[in-house]
């Protein structure tokens, strides 16, 4: 049985910058989803929020950022991007997977993000995020965390995976 990838839309920020990025009406055809992200935020916290159907998960997180390393419990679901004060043209990565989003079950999420800083301190943070609610996942927005709008050129691309 082979697994599938398709893409279910993908957003460019335009000129001006955006105050998130939205998925809406995501299909429930598929098993899992998957998010890939390369984006900055609009300030200097190098981190982006998710929110399913406009609520927030909690999640715990390990991160280092080349000289030490720490960890936490957050009541949302953080990755790390490009900072606006990060190098010029440069974007932070990050794959988010959602195993088996129209579960009737809480929802599990696994994100793995990276800055790309191209300087000496550059972060890198894994997160086990949880989305306790037993709806279907039918929306995911992104958000920057404390103000200021995502930056131009930030994109995401959303795939629906199935196996068949």
């Amino acid at each position: 049985m082979a697994n599938t990838m398709t893409l279910i839309q993908s957003v460019t920020v335009p000129s001006g910058g955006a105050a998130s990025i939205d998925f809406t009406s995501i299909p429930s055809t598929y098993t899992d989803l998957c998010l890939k992200v390369s984006a900055r935020d609009g300030d200097s916290n190098w981190v982006l929020n998710m929110k399913f159907n406009g609520i927030n998960g909690t999640s715990r997180y390990l991160q280092g950022d080349g000289a030490s390393a720490s960890s936490g419990t957050q009541s949302d679901m953080r990755f790390i991007v490009d900072s606006a004060g990060a190098t010029a043209s440069t974007f932070g990565n990050a794959e988010i997977y959602i195993p088996n989003y129209t579960s009737s079950n809480y929802k599990s999420v696994s994100i793995d993000s990276v800055s790309e800083a191209n300087a000496t301190t550059a972060y890198m943070r894994m997160v086990a995020a949880l989305w306790s609610s037993t709806s279907a996942i039918n929306q995911i927005t992104l958000t920057n965390v404390v103000s200021g709008n995502i930056p131009q050129f930030s994109t995401a691309y959303l795939y629906g995976i199935k196996n068949s």
